[in-house]
């Protein structure tokens, strides 16, 4: 890998669920271009998209930026929604605030922030009831 550092920057639309998924599944080919272990290609992708789809799931909208150098890569969500009351509750396996029709989609079974939290190195959140959220997830390529 170069030495140089690389951004991207996405935008995601709140209720857009037909185009959940694109930002991770494009993290996921620059990866592997640039030969990142297969495991932590996978650890991230899953914690990105489980932000992403929290993102579409409960926000108006947010942007995912995406930092890569050759030791990490930090990826930070932020998003203008209705924010988490409690994050240590929201950290629950089960706990969830999906409206039944997200439910009825398939998603917002209360897995998001704790498979985030599994599949990071490093996983800060941050929330303001009534304004949003942000999210950094940091894997290391090497430990």
């Amino acid at each position: 890998m170069s030495s140089e550092k690389m951004h991207f920057e996405y935008r995601v639309e709140g209720g857009n669920f037909s185009e959940a998924g694109y930002p991770s599944s494009q993290v996921k080919k620059t990866l592997k271009q640039l030969n990142v272990e297969g495991n932590v290609i996978k650890r991230t992708v899953v914690a990105l998209y489980e932000a992403e789809v929290n993102i579409v799931a409960h926000a108006y909208r947010g942007v995912i930026a995406v930092d890569i150098d050759t030791e990490k890569i930090i990826i930070t969500l932020t998003d203008e929604g209705p924010g988490i009351a409690d994050i240590k509750k929201a950290m629950e396996i089960g706990y969830s605030t999906a409206t039944p029709e997200v439910r009825e989609m398939g998603f917002g079974a209360g897995m998001g922030l704790s498979n985030m939290n599994t599949n990071a190195d490093k996983l800060s959140i941050t929330s303001e009831v009534g304004t949003g959220t942000i999210v950094e997830i940091m894997n290391y390529f090497h430990k």
